[in-house]
């Protein structure tokens, strides 16, 4: 049984999380500020550049116009962008919405203010809202539940309009929302369709309204939609029902499997639902599920996903690098289970899997101007890519530089949604002490459970350099507990105040003074990775990481025309921190051609050593067409 602590009176706070009972709970953008480093830097550019350029986009590619088509009665002829391009507007929004609540920026407010109008118009009387279904010269509502994605839209409006009310505006964004909820819990409670949307994510958005406005009927209907999930309700496909999670009940799957982002998502759902309900069995099976695919399906990365035709998690240890599909999405929603995990366990190892995501799926997706986006993560690529035409829509699967924009946009703003709510996954409280899970510099200012008032200043080079110094400038009366997590590749080797650390957690307890620090030092020297023998695409292979980084080399780092696919690194030899990266010792080597790729005799000559130099993988493509990998055989 899980040791919760009833948060109720959280619900309105600004974080896209917020549950009512929990092992710790997660402080709001009001009370955490990024103030420097590698994640204010990534937040800035996010709201200067990525959230109007989405706004921009989705104004060129006729997404916001679909709405205005749906008043004047031509959207069945004027209609543009996939069956689910209405989400996208409602995640750009939430993305705004929290922007607003980090900043005040009057202008993006104003901009809320307009498209909700808009939206608001085309919602019909009982709620129901779309502009793909339902209207004149279009199919009629719900009749393409596996696909339409209708319930997987009001679920993104939803999450906006959440993000609208917890950042203190109770407004026409949060009416549509509201109506549209009170709709599907109608349409699709106890007495109406018994049907799932085929893409959750309607799910984990109705317990979050739950949780903001009180209401227990869309805790009730999101916990009807987990149940009726894998019971066969949408039709068999050519990937099979697991590929919507319609093959097995919840409860009794044993490892996520199908189209990541769905699974992710539905994860996420299950463990708010059983966090809500103190289902401890569902509880049980979600977290061993997401664990168990940690454990065997997922990349060095944090990405998820290996097989591209259904964008879907392969069998265990099925994880080749040149295939990687690692949807940004699927990372997007990793950090949203793995988070939960957290809040409602106080486990801190579930901090990893945010740290390695957040830097090495989430940071990879957007270029370092904020207006160009990986849709897909692989950890090797062959062949350049082709930079991506400013003024055109990308085709995602086939991008092999970041795009501009895609037929399917979903990552850009999901990105774009993560990064202005990224504050509130840096720290939590419990009744009489705070724990720092992400490292960052950031200003800290809160309540504990027991009423006191704290504040803390956190100053940090990381990922970079490993010391993280945390400083009191308001301290409680009484003893206080402070707690850091320490990386699994950091535990036996970090110190706290200069004294080794036993564990995964650091933790000081005692009456703290203003000005009084703590400095935790993590070793972020490179090292070298292996992999499990059973993942067959890179036995004979490592990795080299650097602190929370995975490294890769590209080739605008070889000497001379040299291909990735030529270089091999010796393990033996030292590896030094050289920028943000590292310097490896490598040698190439020179393959023989013939008219049949297998023989008896190698083909492969060694050539001469070279110090290989590698980057952080989240990097990689910023400075034009060029090949990787993150996996290097050895020499």
């Amino acid at each position: 049984m899980r040791s919760l602590v009833n948060h109720q009176t959280t619900s309105t706070r600004p974080a896209p999380v917020l549950p009512s009972v929990g092992a710790l709970r997660p402080l709001g953008l009001d009370e955490v500020a990024l103030t420097g480093g590698f994640w204010a830097d990534r937040q800035r550019v996010n709201g200067e550049a990525s959230i109007p350029h989405c706004d921009t986009w989705e104004t060129r590619v006729g997404w916001i116009d679909n709405f205005r088509h749906a008043l004047d009665g031509t959207v069945a002829q004027h209609r543009t962008g996939r069956e689910f391009s209405d989400s996208d507007v409602y995640k750009m929004i939430e993305a705004m919405a929290w922007e607003v609540g980090r900043t005040g920026d009057p202008a993006l407010d104003a901009r809320i203010v307009e498209l909700s109008a808009l939206i608001g118009a085309v919602q019909e009387p009982d709620g129901y809202l779309s502009t793909k279904f339902g209207r004149p010269g279009q199919e009629p509502r719900y009749s393409d539940l596996a696909w339409g994605h209708e319930l997987y839209c009001y679920g993104h409006l939803i999450q906006a309009a959440v993000a609208r009310l917890r950042t203190g505006h109770d407004d026409e964004l949060v009416a549509i929302a509201r109506r549209a909820a009170d709709h599907v819990c109608a349409e699709f409670g106890p007495d109406g369709r018994d049907g799932v949307c085929g893409h959750p994510e309607i799910e984990v958005a109705l317990v979050e309204l739950a949780r903001a406005t009180g209401e227990r009927r869309y805790l009730d209907q999101a916990a009807l939609f987990v149940e009726r999930r894998g019971r066969g309700t949408l039709p068999d496909i050519e990937f099979g029902r697991e590929y919507y999670q319609d093959d097995v009940p919840v409860r009794d799957a044993t490892v996520l499997r199908g189209h990541a982002v769905r699974a992710l998502y539905l994860t996420a759902a299950a463990v708010d639902v059983a966090v809500e309900t103190g289902d401890d069995e569902l509880f049980d099976a979600v977290r061993d599920q997401y664990a168990a695919t940690l454990a065997r399906r997922t990349y060095l990365t944090g990405g998820m996903g290996s097989h591209h035709q259904d964008e879907a998690y392969g069998d265990d240890h099925e994880l080749p690098p040149d295939r990687a599909y690692c949807e940004t999405c699927a990372g997007v929603a990793s950090v949203m289970v793995a988070w939960r995990l957290l809040l409602a366990t106080g486990d801190a190892h579930w901090g990893d899997a945010v740290e390695r995501t957040l830097f090495n799926v989430v940071a990879t997706s957007p270029a370092q101007d904020g207006r160009a986006f990986f849709y897909t993560n692989p950890l090797h690529k062959r062949v350049p890519g082709e930079a991506a035409h400013p003024d055109e829509v990308s085709a995602r699967a086939l991008s092999r530089l970041r795009a501009p924009w895609f037929e399917v946009s979903c990552c850009p703003t999901n990105v774009a949604r993560t990064f202005a709510s990224l504050a509130a996954y840096v720290a939590t409280v419990s009744d009489d002490a705070v724990q720092l899970h992400q490292f960052a510099s950031a200003r800290i200012a809160t309540t504990l459970g027991d009423g006191r008032s704290v504040g803390l200043e956190v100053e940090t080079g990381y990922p970079y350099d490993g010391d993280v110094v945390v400083r009191v400038t308001l301290a409680p009366e009484g003893e206080l507990g402070l707690s850091l997590r320490v990386p699994a590749w950091a535990v036996g080797a970090a110190t706290l105040d200069g004294v080794p650390v036993e564990g995964d957690v650091a933790t000081v307890r005692r009456q703290f003074a203003v000005g009084d620090e703590v400095r935790l030092s993590l070793p972020v020297q490179p090292r070298v990775t292996t992999p499990d023998d059973r993942i067959d695409a890179v036995r004979g292979c490592v990795a080299v990481e650097r602190g929370p980084l995975v490294l890769c080399a590209e080739s605008t780092d070889l000497p001379g025309d040299l291909h990735v696919d030529a270089i091999r690194l010796d393990p033996s030899a030292t590896l030094l921190a050289e920028g943000t990266g590292a310097v490896a010792r490598g040698r190439a080597v020179e393959h023989g051609e013939g008219p049949w790729p297998y023989t008896a005799d190698p083909r492969e000559r060694a050539a001469d050593g070279f110090d290989l130099r590698l980057v952080p993988y989240h990097t990689w493509a910023n400075r034009g067409p060029s090949t990787m990998r993150v996996w290097i055989p050895t020499t």
